[in-house]
């Protein structure tokens, strides 16, 4: 387990330590508790990529190459 140290202004200190009160606990508890929290966070790409195999999952028969319309024929319909 590491220690870390952190500067913050005396207010911020006090209100902190205030808001811990008011939650049972102490400032000292919270950090670990917020770093967890932070370090757990889903990152951006991970969020894309959660969405992403969502939406694949929600599509009925899933996505295939193989029902596109062949590049000539495409090219007949749109003329």
């Amino acid at each position: 387990m590491k220690n870390i140290t952190a500067s913050v202004d005396d207010d911020t200190y006090r209100r902190s330590r205030i808001k811990a009160a008011e939650q049972d606990t102490s400032v000292s508890a919270r950090v670990p508790a917020y770093l967890i929290n932070l370090a757990s966070a889903e990152t951006k790409f991970d969020e894309l990529e959660r969405r992403e195999k969502e939406l694949r999952r929600q599509v009925p028969g899933g996505f295939s190459a193989s029902d596109r319309l062949p590049r000539d024929e495409l090219s007949l319909r749109l003329r």
